[in-house]
């Protein structure tokens, strides 16, 4: 993979979001945050009532990964997508507040790739079955918020060179709808 992948660093600006196509293949390194279904809920919660989110979101990506523990001497355990649909109902007001990418597998609802081009964002498939290859790319895991809720509690994670498939851009390109993927 890594002959023809563009490295992106997170978080991004808007210019490396307008950079990338459906079906670019990347390395992505840099700051990146788990959070699953049950955090999505809590920081829809915080939306709703006007209160700030556990992380700066300007640029953020989020990963829907909920990691095994660790072992002994290792950053992370096994950390592998779930899937991205759960996710989709609040994922438009976090793409509003300046999320810029999104990490999972499966197709995204036309409400998200819809918020995809109003706020300029990216999602990223991941291969799911690689768990434990994927933990590789992990070099610091930080538990930041919602501690209670396991391995859905939301992490910060410094990653390298973690592959990923650039599965739907910000100009309606989707590898998932071949009407509108067209590379």
């Amino acid at each position: 993979m890594n002959e023809n992948a563009t490295a992106l660093r997170a978080p991004f600006d808007e210019g490396t979001v307008r950079s990338l196509h459906a079906g670019d293949r990347v390395l992505l390194s840099g700051t990146i945050y788990t959070a699953r279904d049950a955090a999505h809920s809590r920081m829809d919660e915080a939306i709703r009532a006007g209160g700030p989110l556990p992380f700066p979101p300007e640029g953020a990506v989020i990963f829907y990964a909920g990691p095994a523990p660790a072992r002994p001497g290792s950053v992370i355990g096994p950390i592998g997508p779930t899937t991205s649909g759960r996710m989709d109902t609040y994922t438009p007001a976090l793409l509003e507040r300046g999320v810029r990418g999104t990490i999972g597998k499966g197709s995204r609802s036309r409400d998200v790739l819809d918020a995809m081009r109003r706020f300029p964002a990216v999602y990223f498939g991941a291969t799911g079955g690689v768990a434990s290859l994927m933990a590789r790319c992990v070099l610091e895991a930080e538990l930041i918020a919602y501690e209670d809720l396991g391995a859905e509690a939301i992490r910060r994670l410094v990653v390298r060179d973690l592959p990923l498939v650039v599965a739907a851009d910000c100009f309606g390109g989707d590898m998932y709808s071949l009407r509108s993927y067209s590379r």
